[in-house]
């Protein structure tokens, strides 16, 4: 793997995205296997006068969390843990899983009972309070999901990740200076008429300071207002299941309808994680052109030039969304192909091409 092409990683995520300065407490946290990246990570944290703290562990430790846990267990806040997350000043998450399907096999409530103990701590964590970034590198298992080889995965990432982010974020500005000044939005697309308001909802545009890689700009639809059905095109997958064909159906903000052509069960259990799990939290423009392919990623995949997500769940504080939920369950909409975006009844997007750049 390009031992540049690390080292330009590490200095992307210290020095733009967290911007680490002296005297910051820096906790660095993935799997063995990124064990190159959170030394370059270290190392540069250390030449800025930070003082880092690596945590790194074996990706079988979920898998035998979830099935060796008691119910005491899971519902038990370690309070190392949030000791730890809550005095750090800087969080980089390297996603680096060595099986992206380890818990397959997990009883989904026992997912869903752990993600409300976590509950408080992603909360405190998307607060603000800590400045934060998921970044990934690349392992044979994501390359094997992404069909290519580890050298193609890995030039893959690169190229998503190290990009010009300055006219990146220029584009994306100027997406969001459009969408801001609507109201009601409307997809349409293969077996998808989906309609709901983002009026006085700021937009964010994800610059790369949070998720690396960025390239999206994403709101908080106003929970009520979304009607509509529409069809997931591409496999929706959270906590190691796969869901694929999906359709959901919406009245008044709420999923009251929900099928899949696989793994359905599971797809309904989690829309019943909590009161807020059937709500919208998310809609995101995927606006980095850079990632043209699908690869059951969702840090990739969300951010597909042209396509569009949406996630059922918690919405996000600064997007000025109110649905409060354990879950956050990104879905990926397919608009390059017959799909168009509408903005209070004009055409703003078709083919995945926006009309107005």
């Amino acid at each position: 793997m390009d031992s540049a092409a690390i080292r330009r990683l590490a200095e992307t995520l210290v020095d733009y995205s967290t911007e680490v300065k002296k005297g910051q407490r820096v906790l660095i946290q993935g799997t063995d296997l990124a064990r190159p990246l959170v030394e370059e990570i270290y190392r540069l944290a250390l030449r800025r006068g930070a003082y880092p703290t690596a945590n790194l562990q074996f990706g079988s430790l979920n898998r035998i969390f979830f099935t060796e846990a008691s119910d005491e267990q899971l519902d038990y806040l370690n309070p190392i843990q949030d000791f730890t997350t809550r005095n750090s000043d800087v969080l980089i998450n390297i996603l680096s899983s060595e099986n992206t399907r380890a818990l397959t096999g997990v009883d989904p409530s026992r997912q869903q009972r752990f993600q409300r103990t976590m509950y408080p701590l992603q909360k405190y964590i998307m607060e603000g309070n800590v400045r934060w970034c998921v970044a990934p590198f690349p392992t044979q298992a994501q390359a094997q999901d992404a069909g290519m080889s580890l050298d193609e995965y890995a030039d893959f990432v690169f190229g998503a990740t190290l990009i010009d982010w300055p006219a990146t974020v220029a584009m994306m500005e100027k997406v969001k200076s459009v969408f801001d000044a609507g109201d009601q939005v409307r997809l349409v697309g293969k077996e998808t008429d989906l309609t709901f308001s983002i009026k006085g909802r700021p937009g964010i545009v994800d610059d790369g300071k949070y998720n690396m890689p960025g390239g999206e700009v994403f709101y908080a639809p106003l929970e009520k207002t979304v009607n509509g059905r529409i069809l997931y095109e591409y496999p929706a997958i959270f906590g190691g299941r796969e869901v694929s064909g999906i359709r959901l159906t919406f009245r008044d903000g709420k999923v009251v309808e929900a099928t899949a052509e696989r793994g359905q069960d599971f797809l309904n259990k989690m829309l019943d994680t909590d009161a807020g799990a059937r709500y919208l939290g998310e809609f995101g423009i995927g606006t980095n052109f850079g990632i043209q392919k699908f690869t059951k990623n969702i840090l990739f995949d969300e951010k597909i030039g042209g396509t569009v997500h949406l996630a059922v769940g918690r919405a996000y504080d600064e997007g000025g969304g109110t649905n409060e939920s354990a879950l956050h369950w990104d879905m990926v909409k397919e608009m390059r192909e017959g799909g168009e975006i509408h903005l209070d009844g004009k055409p703003v997007q078709k083919d995945g091409k926006f009309l107005f750049l």
